[in-house]
C-alpha cells in the first residue's frame, strides 16, 4: 500500500501506531491485508497531511465521516481555522522575506565597510521580525 501511494513504509506504520489507521488484518505469514477503505483512508491522511493539516486535525476529520450537513460545517469550522493558521504564516514568511532583503541588500550596497549588515543584524537578537 504504501507503495501504490508514493509513501514510506514507515509512514503508513506510523499512522497505524498513532491511530490514524487501524491495523491490518494479517496473512499466515504475516504479511499485512490493506482493504479499500483502508487504502481510502490512507489516501485522506496523506492528502491532509499535504494542505498542512496537523495530525490532531486529522483526526477530527475522520471522525466527522459521512455526508452529514452537520459534519459539513464542522469540518469547514475546522478547514476555516486552518486556513486562518495558514494565512498567518504567510504573513510571517512575508516579513521575514523583507527583512532578509533588506539585510541582504545592505550588504551588497556595501560590503566593503567595517563588520556585515547581515552578521550586525544577526548579532542584534530577536527584535520582532
Amino acid at each position: 500500500m504504501a507503495r501504490r501511494f508514493g509513501c514510506n513504509i514507515e509512514t503508513v506504520r506510523h499512522y497505524e501506531n498513532i491511530g490514524l489507521l487501524e491495523a491490518p488484518g494479517r496473512t499466515a505469514s504475516g504479511h499485512r491485508l490493506y482493504s479499500a477503505d483502508d487504502e481510502a483512508r490512507l489516501a485522506f491522511i496523506l492528502r491532509g497531511r499535504q494542505l498542512g493539516f496537523s495530525v490532531e486535525e486529522l483526526r477530527g476529520l475522520l471522525s466527522l465521516g459521512g455526508s452529514d450537513p452537520a459534519a459539513c460545517g464542522e469540518a469547514n469550522a475546522l478547514t476555516q481555522r486552518h486556513l486562518a493558521d495558514v494565512r498567518a504564516k504567510l504573513r510571517d514568511l512575508a516579513r521575514l522575506e523583507r527583512t532578509l532583503v533588506t539585510i541582504s541588500g545592505q550588504c551588497e550596497a556595501g560590503g566593503v565597510g567595517p563588520g556585515c549588515p547581515i552578521l550586525d543584524a544577526l548579532s542584534a537578537g530577536p527584535t520582532g521580525l
